[in-house]
């Protein structure tokens, strides 16, 4: 049974044509993993699609690489460590917060902003890339896991 597929270079090219598209990102290095029909897994090892097959074939492989981005209709909504990995190729779609905007994103909270943009913007405050959000008519939504956000001080 497979859990993932491992796209072929077609495929990998297509994501980075989106990639291209949405974040100005002009490539990727390694094999792209897909886990059901959202999950991008980005693997850069020593083992090809030949023997990632077989090891999977004699164990069972929950995940391989690491999560960097989910497409969700037809769009490429990159994970915190997606825009890590790729913070020195994103030229567009970068929305800069300000301090206290910033203070609010990471506490997991929307950012009721009209930006006058529509789709995935990578958020970033000064030198550090902050993840990705998804901006409507009047707002920015996050994407900031539970896990990882600030803890509000009482």
């Amino acid at each position: 049974m497979n859990r993932f597929k491992i796209l072929s270079i077609k495929e990998k090219n297509e994501i980075v044509d989106l990639l291209k598209k949405q974040f100005g990102i002009q490539k990727l290095s390694g094999l792209i993993v897909q886990k059901g029909k959202e999950k991008l897994f980005l693997f850069i090892g020593k083992f090809g699609p030949k023997e990632i097959k077989q090891l999977e074939e004699k164990t069972i492989i929950e995940r391989i690489g690491i999560y960097f981005a989910r497409i969700e209709r037809g769009e490429i909504r990159l994970s915190l460590e997606g825009v890590q990995m790729l913070k020195d190729q994103i030229t567009k779609n970068i929305f800069e917060l300000n301090e206290e905007q910033a203070n609010i994103w990471m506490h997991g909270s929307e950012l009721n902003i009209a930006t006058g943009e529509r789709g995935y913007l990578v958020m970033k405050y000064k030198n550090d890339y902050l993840g990705c959000g998804k901006a409507s008519a009047e707002k920015i939504g996050n994407f900031v896991p539970k896990s990882r956000r600030l803890k509000h001080k009482n």
